[in-house]
Parts: C-alpha cells; structure tokens; sequence
C-alpha cells in the first residue's frame, strides 16, 4: 500500500457531500497537499442500470478502481471522494477500489434542511423532487443503521469551508 490516503464523504440525499468534498480538496490545496476530488454519482452516471444494480455500484467500483491509481501513480496523494456506501459489504468494496487508507466521514444534517435544498434544487421537477425527498429519509434510516463511518460530523448552518475544516479535523487529518 502506498502513503496515499482516501475519504469518502458520505450522506443521504442532499446532505452536501459533494459541496463538503469540493471544500476539503481545497483546503488541501491551500495546505500544499496533492489530492483529486472525485463525486461517485459523476462516474456512476449512466443509463440503463442493471436491475439488480439501480445505483449502479460495480459500475462505480470499475470506474473508481481506475481512477485511483490514476492519481495515486501520478503523485495525488490524498483523494476525497463524494457518495454513498449503505452497508459493510459495499465499504469493504469500495475500500478495495480505491487501494488507499479509507476513512469515512457520514455528514449527518438536519432532515429539515435537506428537505430545503432538494426543494431549491428540484424547484421545476416535481416528480424528480418527490423522489429525492422520499429517497432522503429513507436514505438516512439506512445510514443511521448501517454505521460504516469512521467517524460523524453533524452538518448545520457552516460554510462548505467551515464544514470542510470540521470534517477533516473529524478525520484525523487536521
């Protein structure tokens, strides 16, 4: 195993894990350290998903496992990766994927919040927008009972930087 490291920033619809990544990358950079920010719904997305795989997870894992040691042989050492992981099972998978040390962070927002920001976010889709609310509790029960995290950072009213330097202070990584 190489020195490089991961985290995966995971929560349930909405929950601003890939805004929280975006962030963490930057303030690596600020901090001189080499990294990639990579959202596992950008490498996911593709359609028709298998019926036995509608979040297309072994798509994902294909795609991740290439471009991690992609970064990692071209010097990234540290990776922040945005998505979901709902069990044990697909943590050990991902952690394969990706080839590094993996800690998890799971942001944990407030539902009501969520609900705010899917509504601002799915404003003229409404049939889209009833999905991902339904999809947010349902998500976050599932988070809430799965505990894949390494660790939980509970996500108000920061800014992405502020909740960027929390998570990462969270992570051990500060």
């Amino acid at each position: 195993m190489s020195d490089a490291r991961a985290l995966l920033i995971i929560g349930t619809v909405g929950a601003g894990k890939t805004t929280t990544a975006g962030a963490v990358g930057e303030v690596l950079s600020e901090q001189g350290v080499p990294n990639a920010v990579v959202d596992l719904d950008a490498i996911r997305q593709a359609w028709p998903a298998p019926p036995d795989d509608p979040f297309h997870f072994r798509l994902t894992l294909r795609n991740l496992r290439s471009l991690a040691a992609t970064y990692v042989e071209a010097g990234f050492t540290t990776l922040v990766l945005a998505g979901v992981i709902e069990n044990a099972g697909e943590r050990a998978r991902l952690a394969e994927a990706v080839g590094v040390e993996l800690t998890v962070c799971r942001l944990r927002p407030r539902l009501t919040d969520v609900r705010d920001r899917l509504t601002r976010r799915h404003v003229l889709e409404a049939e889209s927008l009833s999905w991902h609310l339904a999809r947010s509790g349902e998500l976050h029960k599932i988070l809430e009972e799965a505990g894949v995290e390494d660790v939980i950072v509970d996500a108000g009213c920061d800014t992405p930087p502020e909740l960027a330097v929390r998570v990462m202070k969270a992570a051990g990584w500060r």
